[in-house]
């Protein structure tokens, strides 16, 4: 269908403001759509197909290109990526009952998709079958006493014992179990550092040596695609030697990178009205975002204090010709580390939870059906999307041979 055909179908169904708070616009524009008054932006078709649609059980009856599961899932940065690349999400994990809230407003799953809490409580077994497993685990430390007591005393050992106790271990019995295709971990740059090294040594000898897959890894930026310095490890795996590397990936320059401009409310009354960040015809940003002369000045004395003992500490202050530090879970407490400046006669303010959306790379259709404080530890902790995508991009031809070959080898042997 036409993107005006989809409205007018979506319509049959649902309200104009029904549309809207899926779509994260007002009312009055949907009209404007439905009436030919003025065009739908790019990404409407694939939000009403995606946000809409699902409800009703009228997505496109095509076959996947392959199916994946969503381990500690967030808010689905990484699901996002790979259903562009043509998967289907057949299992979703996530212990939060915020970010689940999240996810769930932006993902109608059917009643056929399993959502699992605690994936720790889940038999590895009752995991559905899957060709890719992503998870963008947290880092634990891994205790080496007492596979050094197994090996004292000549007894076997595998990855339960090495990693027992860490979520990594969840992560390892569904692979072992489950023999995907392939998988994506992601987590902090510093899992590569941690323990001397050895954490993630562990890791990668659980994946290549006791599961037998052919492990490639890479530090990646999220400055490349966003105006944020935010570095992750990523982790591919595949079943098969696919031959897959790291050649095709695609990182624009950091010179080519958006700056913090590009992610601001615009304020110029283009935004939805509807969303609670702005107000007033020009949509203005709310007040409650600029830091209170109590706080602005205790960051400042703050950051006076460390300078004077050496120390790096203080706030970040920003323009919009900068790129960002990494945002952080804990960014709700006062949002230190990422200030824009409102020139030298008003204080500084936060980013909005929409801002911080697009700062992690997440388009504006993405709905935040949580408070403030919930929005900014969900997507403190979340994957910058274009990494993901990028990364997916290139798994996307090697994971695709891989499912298609294997559906032959069950009609041959069927």
């Amino acid at each position: 269908m036409e993107t005006y055909d989809l409205i007018d179908y979506a319509l049959q169904r649902y309200s104009p403001r029904e549309i809207a708070m899926a779509l994260g616009v007002d009312a009055r524009t949907v009209r404007r759509w439905q009436v030919r008054e003025c065009e739908p932006p790019s990404y409407v078709s694939d939000a009403i197909r995606q946000r809409l649609l699902p409800l009703q059980g009228l997505q496109d009856d095509a076959p996947a290109d392959f199916t994946f599961i969503d381990l500690f899932a967030g808010i689905g940065g990484m699901r996002l990526a790979f259903e562009k690349q043509g998967g289907k999400c057949v299992f979703t994990s996530e212990w939060d009952a915020y970010a689940r809230k999240t996810y769930a407003a932006n993902f109608h799953d059917g009643p056929d998709h399993v959502f699992a809490g605690d994936i720790t409580t889940v038999h590895e077994k009752d995991v559905p079958d899957h060709d890719v497993l992503l998870a963008g685990f947290p880092c634990q430390p891994f205790s080496i006493a007492g596979v050094s007591k197994k090996n004292a005393l000549g007894r076997p050992h595998g990855f339960a014992d090495k990693t027992q106790g860490t979520l990594f271990f969840d992560v390892a019995r569904i692979i072992a179990e489950k023999r995907p295709k392939a998988f994506l971990l992601e987590n902090v740059k510093n899992l590569v550092s941690h323990d001397k090294g050895r954490t993630f040594s562990t890791i990668i000898d659980v994946l290549s040596n006791e599961l037998g897959y052919k492990v490639v890894s890479k530090v990646i930026n999220g400055k490349h695609f966003v105006p944020q310095h935010r570095e992750r490890i990523i982790i591919v795996g595949f079943r098969e030697d696919v031959g897959f590397d790291w050649e095709g990936l695609s990182l624009p320059s950091f010179d080519e990178a958006p700056k913090l401009a590009s992610i601001l409310h615009r304020q110029d009354g283009s935004e939805p009205s509807a969303w609670n960040c702005i107000e007033g015809a020009k949509g203005k940003i709310t007040p409650n975002y600029t830091l209170t002369d109590k706080l602005w000045a205790y960051l400042q004395n703050y950051a006076v204090k460390h300078r004077e003992k050496g120390n790096g500490f203080g706030f970040g202050l920003v323009t919009g010709k900068d790129t960002t530090r990494t945002l952080s879970a804990r960014y709700y407490k006062d949002g230190s580390e990422i200030l824009v400046s409102q020139g030298s006669k008003k204080n500084p303010r936060r980013l909005t939870p929409r801002e911080c959306a697009r700062l992690m790379g997440f388009d504006d259709t993405f709905r935040i059906p949580v408070s403030d404080t919930r929005a900014y530890k969900q997507f403190g902790n979340s994957v910058v999307v274009p990494v993901i995508a990028e990364v997916a991009r290139v798994m996307a031809p090697h994971i695709k041979a891989e499912a298609s070959s294997g559906k032959k080898r069950s009609k041959k042997a069927a």
